[in-house]
């Protein structure tokens, strides 16, 4: 079939749909134009560049126009701007940016990639010297060589999301002094908030300076310094800053043509990737596509997705029917020492959406305990009351973080349930898990959740669990709880103690049983209600409480109160 695709846009999404068109179809002239130089990098790398953990800049170059155009005879024209698509004649207008001449081309099928650009917030002062974006290799050249050239001390990054702690990372690593300015009440968005705690203690802990509730309001230049100041009457001076506030959608040429929008500006597609015009299809961080887990429309700017897209629109377009069936956001970011994934939905989703679901915590070793460099990774389970399925994952930890978002997401795939968790053979040996894997812990906890073996209080509902008069019930040694600390009002029973205190407990209270991590917990729930007490036990223990307790604060005055006491 001799045709003639145009693809707008090279990188993830674009790139990939022209080497996926060539292998279908030999005969087929299809051309890439991309505005900028680069047809394929890798700009999840820039952060690391910056920071000098990637050396060389050649190495983000994922291919040269040189190089695709050798191996897939696809004809390669950067610095070659579309300003138009004449979707009633099939042809668009180009600027050829170095030479400034304008010229028609036609065509049989357009693939748009877009993508999305840094989301410019309407504030004094953003176009300041000294106030940079990161979206392309051009910009993190200006930001390595003002850190080069100047003597930079200090930086302010806006925003908490991948980019912005990525950058706070690598300023660090710089030896720059690094302040986060993040206008929600946490960072990393597809976290809960009492997941995103315990990426804010470790940035506190790494020497980050930041500050939530911030909106930014203006940035000035005063006496050779940069001032950023915020809607809650703060000012930050420092010599850099980096605007991670977000992305949106490229839809300028989607718009301008005619092609329908979501309520955020993405272009819709359907399952196969095709706008409302039939002859163009789209893919990337600049569309509109199924949730997964929800079916509802969502948008996700990943890598992943836009290269799957990318297939997907290629087939088509060369005639193989192909489908996307959706985005799970699957996405796993290095803070430091941390590595935080998720997967499928987070409850603030599932609360907006009017899905039901249920939760477990659980806090596991990377790998067995006795084996030397184990550490804890905190994994929040997000299933269906119904069902069971799994509707979502969150991990924050260190070493085999990746494993298990990996494994979590292929389960919400397949439509596995938690009970199915419990059954997953995985691979063990003690340099590398336990032989009760963390997914497996995960899928147990749940699966006690889901068939009423216990019943759980979370974080969110202390308040008013202490209010309506329960008992909170420490399990743990006087050794742990001097050194860790203890949530106000607890009676201390330890665990292999509570058999013979049972006569003396109140059989009208409600007792909440909690330990360090939940499982004494689960354990003296099965003692109490066995025994005709009224329980349930703290899922996740002290550990989620310590790292929801700035949010439980927040919730509450009577709490703050309470446990400022």
């Amino acid at each position: 079939m001799d045709t003639k695709l145009l693809i707008i846009g090279g990188v993830a999404g674009g790139a990939t749909a022209a080497a996926r068109a060539r292998r279908l179809n030999e005969r087929a002239k299809i051309i890439i134009l991309e505005r900028g130089k680069h047809i394929s990098f890798a700009n999840c790398g820039l952060p690391y560049y910056i920071g000098g953990v990637i050396k060389y800049r050649d190495n983000l170059l994922v291919t040269t126009p040189e190089d695709f155009q050798a191996r897939y005879d696809v004809e390669v024209r950067i610095n070659s701007e579309v300003l138009s698509i004449a979707t009633n004649k099939r042809e668009i207008v180009i600027r050829d940016s170095k030479s400034g001449g304008i010229y028609t081309e036609s065509y049989d099928t357009i693939i748009l990639a877009p993508g999305a650009e840094p989301v410019m917030p309407p504030i004094p002062g953003v176009d300041l010297d000294g106030v940079f974006h990161l979206r392309d290799i051009p910009d993190s050249d200006k930001i390595k060589q003002v850190i080069g050239l100047k003597k930079t001390t200090s930086a302010v990054v806006v925003g908490g999301g991948f980019i912005g702690l990525e950058m706070a990372e690598n300023l660090v690593i710089r030896g720059i002094e690094t302040t986060v300015l993040e206008m929600g009440n946490q960072v990393m968005a597809p976290l809960d908030t009492e997941m995103a705690a315990i990426v804010h203690a470790h940035l506190k802990y790494r020497g980050v300076n930041l500050a939530l509730g911030q909106r930014v309001k203006s940035i000035v230049s005063k006496d050779g310094q940069l001032w950023v100041s915020t809607e809650q009457a703060r000012e930050f001076g420092c010599d850099l800053v980096i605007s991670a506030i977000g992305v949106t959608p490229e839809n300028r040429l989607a718009k301008e043509a005619g092609l329908k929008l979501g309520p955020r500006g993405h272009i819709q597609v359907d399952a196969t990737m095709r706008t409302s015009n039939p002859h163009i299809y789209a893919v990337g961080d600049a569309v509109e596509i199924k949730d997964f887990v929800t079916g509802f429309p969502t948008a996700v700017a990943l890598a992943g997705p836009a290269n799957k897209q990318g297939r997907v629109a290629a087939d088509n377009a060369m005639g193989r029917r192909s489908i996307y069936t959706g985005a799970l956001g699957t996405s796993i970011v290095k803070v430091f020492d941390l590595a935080i994934a998720s997967t499928g939905s987070n409850e603030k989703t599932l609360v907006r959406q009017g899905i039901p679901f249920m939760v477990s915590y659980t806090h596991s070793g990377s790998h067995a305990s006795y084996y030397p460099g184990s550490s804890p990774m905190a994994i929040k389970l997000i299933f269906s009351p119904s069902s069971g399925n799994i509707l979502g994952a969150q991990i924050v930890g260190s070493d085999g973080v990746d494993k298990r978002i990996d494994v979590l997401a292929t389960a919400i795939h397949a439509g596995m349930t938690v009970l199915d968790l419990e059954e997953l053979e995985l691979a063990y040996a003690p340099p590398f898990s336990s032989a009760k894997d963390p997914v497996n812990m995960a899928g147990f906890v749940a699966s006690n959740i889901l068939k009423g073996d216990m019943d759980v209080a979370h974080w969110h509902e202390l308040a008013a669990l202490i209010q309506s008069g329960a008992v909170l019930m420490d399990l743990r040694g006087e050794e742990e709880i001097r050194a860790a600390g203890a949530i106000p009002d607890s009676i201390h029973i330890p665990l292999d103690k509570l058999r013979e205190e049972l006569p003396n407990l109140d059989r009208n209270k409600e007792y909440i049983p909690y330990c360090a991590v939940g499982m004494r917990g689960y354990l003296a729930h099965r003692i109490l209600i066995q025994n005709g007490f009224n329980s349930r036990n703290l899922s996740g223990g002290y550990r989620t409480f310590v790292g929801a307790r700035e949010e439980i604060m927040r919730e509450s005055p009577e709490m703050k109160l309470w446990l400022s006491e």
